[in-house]
């Protein structure tokens, strides 16, 4: 490719949009352009990024067994309803309607869609297993689309589906997923880690993240510092807190704390510990009639120590509130506790709730918590002697670094993370509730055991970004770079040498199939250097007329301080070995 011929369009300056590097240098690069918002134009420089992560997934993909085909963007609610997605998936869900005011959805995953193929084709255990990947558009109406291709609400996304005879050969289709998505991110030459993590929306009951490592990443990571444990903050245990509750030691007693409405303010006030002191968080479940209206509500109060977060997901999982659950109402909280929040506690309630203890306040003695009076608190609380056990003790809280690893192996650490990939065993959530069965070896119908697996095509690019920068520009890894390797001819239109020598390299690295871009465009070398270090090619070669002069061209890597000169009969096996380096 020559560069007249392609279309550079860099720019100094970023949007004012632009929150992160990447966003920023994608949009500066001109490999993307914002459309609408979270809908980018792919750009020909970005593209050529998209297409080769495409390529790579696809022979990784192909390699492990999967079959491609592509299904429909716009498919039809009478599948997304026979899950009840099409009901209860939020509004990231973008529902339409046809000219027959028929609805459809545009999809932003294909779980029904798949399902449809297996139990239309798949008829046999004979035929099982199958894995079919698709590398398509995807649409998720975003509340807040963000950062570029990082969180926009148009994205492309490879997702494959395994069907299988049983939860043995779904788990073995998982693992070989698992392996395929290591040698695809091996590949890219990305900082990575695999991560348990929960299965949310998708449904399942085995999960895991791949993260590229970067310090702009929305996600935190979970790892041990002495063995191979790893998660995502939502999924992440620590070690269960041992031995048994100390003996209470004070009184219980009501203190005055006025305006110290948080455990922190408490703490400071009192002079104590931030972890002798318990949050109180009021939650709600509500009972629906026949009708959909609310006949019941049923108000709970979670304890939690004061330094510590509460976990959603892990609250999620307890019985009572697995079936959903919302953040009780101030009226509510008053009715319940006979005051505002930032003052609740267990004790002297005005109406019964259900008590959730986190593991660690359910061993905590001589603890402080609201006393559910304007501008007091307790001191001295003790389970048993002051109140009742709770009604249920869980894990309800995120880790910290430093907690135990709960495979008792070192300490937990806590890093930043991109999601670039996710592999869900999903038993037969999907193949049960749209009957998509096959006949067994027994002749009877069973159900598909499914699996799931996604990579975000177009998030990725952006994570490496986040990855590989520098004050430049982008760094790209050879193997996604939109240009491997640049010709920077200086001064070609007014020296023929220079023209000669940048054409023939330009020649022979194509015939070695390199992929290679010769800037002609006749730009000054500060700009065209300037160019090429925002877009992140990683090899340039610049030839000029006073190094041919010496018998010698320039190569320069682009994490390099500094160029190299190479004999300029040597040039080409030179940069061939960088590359195959």
């Amino acid at each position: 490719m020559k560069a007249s011929q392609f279309l550079i369009s860099t720019l100094k300056e970023a949007p004012a949009d632009a929150e992160i590097v990447s966003h920023q240098l994608m949009m500066r690069a001109g490999m993307i352009k914002r459309l609408s918002a979270g809908i980018y134009t792919y750009m020909p420089m970005g593209l050529r990024v998209i297409r080769k992560v495409e390529a790579i997934v696809r022979e990784e993909m192909n390699r492990a067994g999967a079959i491609e085909c592509t299904m429909p963007v716009v498919q039809p609610a009478e599948l997304w309803s026979e899950t009840e997605r099409f009901q209860t998936m939020g509004p990231e869900l973008l529902r339409v309607k046809d000219r027959h005011e028929r609805d459809f959805v545009i999809q932003p995953t294909s779980e029904e869609a798949v399902t449809d193929i297996a139990r239309q084709d798949f008829r046999s255990y004979k035929q099982l297993p199958k894995n079919l990947y698709q590398i398509q558009t995807k649409f998720r109406d975003e509340r807040r689309p963000r950062f570029g291709l990082m969180r926009g609400r148009e994205f492309i996304m490879k997702d494959a589906y395994s069907f299988d005879r049983d939860e043995a050969g779904a788990k073995q289709s998982y693992q070989a997923m698992s392996r395929a998505y290591r040698a695809i991110f091996d590949r890219f030459g990305l900082t990575y880690r695999a991560v348990a993590a929960d299965s949310g929306a998708i449904g399942g009951d085995l999960s895991e993240e791949f993260q590229v490592i970067a310090a702009t990443g929305e996600d935190a990571i979970v790892y041990s510092t002495g063995s191979d444990y790893a998660a995502n903050m939502e999924k992440a245990e620590s070690l269960a807190p041992q031995g048994v509750r100390p003996a209470a030691a004070q009184p219980m007693t009501r203190t005055p704390t006025p305006g110290k409405a948080t455990c922190a303010d408490v703490a400071e006030l009192l002079k104590l510990p931030l972890d002798t002191t318990v949050k109180s968080l009021v939650l709600a479940t509500d009972t629906l009639d026949e009708q959909g209206e609310v006949a019941k509500t049923q108000v709970w109060l979670l304890l939690l120590r004061g330094d510590h977060d509460m976990n959603e997901v892990k609250v999620g999982k307890v019985p009572g509130l697995d079936q959903g659950f919302r953040f009780a109402t101030v009226p509510e909280i008053i009715e319940h506790f006979g005051t505002k929040p930032g003052y609740l506690g267990p004790i002297g309630l005005k109406k019964p709730v259900k008590i959730v203890a986190d593991r660690e306040v359910a061993l905590m003695a001589d603890w402080v918590c609201g006393a559910n009076e304007e501008d007091f608190h307790i001191t001295g609380v003790n389970w048993g002697r002051d109140l009742p056990e709770p009604d249920a003790v869980a894990d309800l809280r995120n880790v910290v670094a430093g907690d135990a690893s709960p495979d008792g192996k070192g300490t937990l650490a806590i890093e930043r993370g991109i999601e670039i990939g996710h592999v869900f065993y999903l038993g037969t959530k999907y193949s049960a509730a749209m009957d998509a069965t096959f006949l067994d070896e027994d002749g009877k119908p069973k159900p598909f055991e499914m699996g799931c697996y996604g990579i975000g095509i177009t998030r990725l690019p952006a994570a490496a970004i986040e990855q590989n920068h520098d004050a430049k520009g982008i760094i790209w890894p050879d193997a996604i770079a939109p240009f491997t390797v640049v010709i920077c001819p200086v001064g070609m239109d007014r020296s023929e040498a220079v023209k000669q020598a940048a054409d023939s390299l330009y020649a022979e690295l194509l015939q070695a199939g390199v992929d290679v871009i010769l800037d002609d465009r006749g730009e000054r070398p500060g700009a065209m250097f300037a160019d090429w270090e925002l877009i992140g090619v990683p090899h340039r070669v610049t030839v000029g007329d006073k190094s041919l002069k010496e018998g010698q061209i320039e190569y320069q890597h682009r994490r390099d301080s500094a160029a190299t000169k190479v004999p300029a009969g040597e040039i080409a096996a030179f940069v061939k070995t960088k590359l195959a380096a």
